[in-house]
C-alpha cells in the first residue's frame, strides 16, 4: 500500500515562494519559440552535421526547398558563414549559420556541392594542421 504525502511550504510573507514562480517565464519562452517559426522576418538556424577525418572537415547542411541561387557561403579567416532564403508563396524564410573552424584550412581547395536539399562542404586541412608522425631517435 502506498501513501501520498503532500508537502506544503511553511507560509511566511518574506520567504513565501509560489509554486507558479517561473511558470509564466517558461510559458512565454515556449510561445516565443513556437511563434518564431511563424514570424516572416525571423532568422532560423540551419541544421548542420560535421565529420572530420585526418585530411578534411566535412560539413553537411540541410536546406530543403532552397534554390541553389539563394544560398550564400563565405569563408573568412577561420569562420564559415552560411545564409539561405526559401520562398514559400508570399512568405520568405531566412536561414543563417556561422561557426568557427578548429584549425586552418586550404582555402583554395574548399569545395561545396548542393544536391537534393543537402549542401556538402569539404574543407581540406592545411598541412600545418594535419597530424604527423614523429620519428624517435
Amino acid at each position: 500500500m502506498y501513501r501520498l504525502i503532500r508537502y506544503s511550504q511553511p507560509f511566511a510573507t518574506s520567504a513565501y515562494r509560489s509554486p507558479w514562480t517561473g511558470f509564466d517565464r517558461e510559458i512565454s519562452s515556449l510561445f516565443a519559440s513556437a511563434l518564431a517559426d511563424q514570424a516572416p522576418d525571423a532568422m532560423r538556424s540551419i541544421p548542420v552535421s560535421v565529420h572530420e577525418d585526418k585530411d578534411t572537415l566535412q560539413v553537411s547542411a540541410e536546406l530543403p526547398g532552397v534554390d541553389r541561387a539563394d544560398i550564400s557561403l563565405e569563408l573568412l579567416d577561420d569562420t564559415v558563414s552560411l545564409t539561405a532564403t526559401r520562398k514559400q508563396g508570399e512568405q520568405v524564410l531566412n536561414f543563417e549559420r556561422s561557426f568557427s573552424l578548429p584549425y586552418a584550412v586550404q582555402t583554395d581547395k574548399v569545395t561545396a556541392a548542393y544536391e537534393n536539399g543537402i549542401l556538402r562542404l569539404t574543407l581540406p586541412k592545411a598541412e600545418a594542421a594535419k597530424p604527423r608522425k614523429i620519428a624517435i631517435n
